[in-house]
């Protein structure tokens, strides 16, 4: 086949493939059948990434294929739709559900894991990634017999196009309405999803100014911000406000006295009394400035799982387009804190 009119898609959006935990080997079958290769435990399959080749008469491109195993999917789905999960979702143009198909129904009462993680994951699809208006592909893999229709029903209610493999399907087989099945008919609904990356611009969050006088701020980090600055690109000003509150954390973690420490620095240091802009303030107003309470605490440990999964989302992305991305994670981090 000619290569002319075909499209390499460098820097494609990602997917997300799940399963429950129990459920590992299915993923892996279904990522195998989907790329050609198996996922390579490191030690579980959940948060590797493994390649997805596509290729069509219209574009090529390798997908980043981002799996996770889900021990309980309530509280997945509030990680995922929590605001430090927001560059994540916006990175994906896809989302992979695998599970395993019950044998028998459940009733409201007593519902199958496996539907609970279909109603949970919907709530990402739905609230998260907009639903049936999302301009990516959410499809529910099921392994097994859906005999009563009952799995394809759910998967529609929560946003999921429900694909059924029972293993036993022809190659090149088509179900009655003349559409594929099974693994070719997901492979199908991949391949048929736009999955250019929308390039963020420099007027989404810097202007002409900041961006020129950024250029060049990798160069100037020396080997103490290189281990800092999670793989990615910062302003080393940032970097610094963001270890400085991480270490009056820690400090407040293991019960060191944060207004004692000051004092005792500032004695150190020659600073004697007040200073002119504290000198009058109440007693209790320092200390209500000082105190870190848990909440920080916590505050600050979301912020730098947050920091993570960007530097994780950055991976393969040009360097332009990952020091945007970076920046702009950076930025809201230090809002927050």
């Amino acid at each position: 086949m000619s290569n002319e009119g075909v499209t390499e898609i460098t820097n494609p959006r990602r997917v997300l493939a799940v399963s429950l935990e129990v459920s590992s080997h299915h993923l892996s079958r279904v990522v195998k059948d989907l790329s050609g290769t198996h996922p390579t435990p490191s030690p579980t399959l959940s948060g590797i990434t493994h390649p997805l080749p596509l290729t069509t008469p219209y574009y090529t491109t390798t997908l980043p294929l981002w799996l996770d195993l889900i021990e309980d999917p309530e509280d997945w789905a509030e990680t995922f739709l929590s605001p430090e999960a927001k560059e994540v979702l916006e990175a994906l143009g896809g989302l992979v559900v695998v599970f395993e198909v019950p044998k028998s129904r459940g009733d409201a009462n007593t519902k199958h894991d496996e539907q609970l993680l279909i109603e949970h994951v919907g709530r990402v699809v739905k609230d998260g990634l907009g639903g049936w208006g999302w301009d990516g592909v959410a499809i529910a893999v099921g392994l097994g017999a859906d005999s009563e229709g009952v799995w394809e029903d759910m998967c529609s209610e929560a946003g999921m196009e429900f694909i059924l493999v029972s293993g036993n399907e022809a190659e090149g087989a088509r179900n009655e309405f003349g559409e594929k099945v099974g693994i070719a008919r997901a492979l199908e609904a991949l391949q048929a999803n736009d999955w250019t990356a929308l390039l963020a611009t420099d007027d989404d969050y810097l202007n002409e100014n900041e961006e020129s006088e950024r250029t060049g701020a990798k160069d100037g980090l020396d080997d103490e911000d290189d281990d800092f600055d999670f793989g990615f690109y910062g302003e080393k000003s940032d970097f610094e406000g963001l270890k400085q509150a991480i270490l009056e954390a820690t400090l407040e973690r293991e019960g060191v006295d944060l207004e004692n420490l000051a004092e005792t620095s500032a004695e150190g240091s020659g600073q004697k009394g007040p200073s002119k802009e504290n000198k009058g303030k109440e007693p209790e107003d320092e200390e209500g400035e000082e105190d870190i309470s848990e909440e920080d605490v916590q505050k600050i440990e979301r912020m730098m799982s947050k920091l993570k999964a960007v530097r994780e989302m950055g991976e393969g992305m040009p360097e332009e387009e990952r020091r945007r991305l970076a920046r702009r994670a950076v930025d809201e981090v230090m809002k927050e804190l």
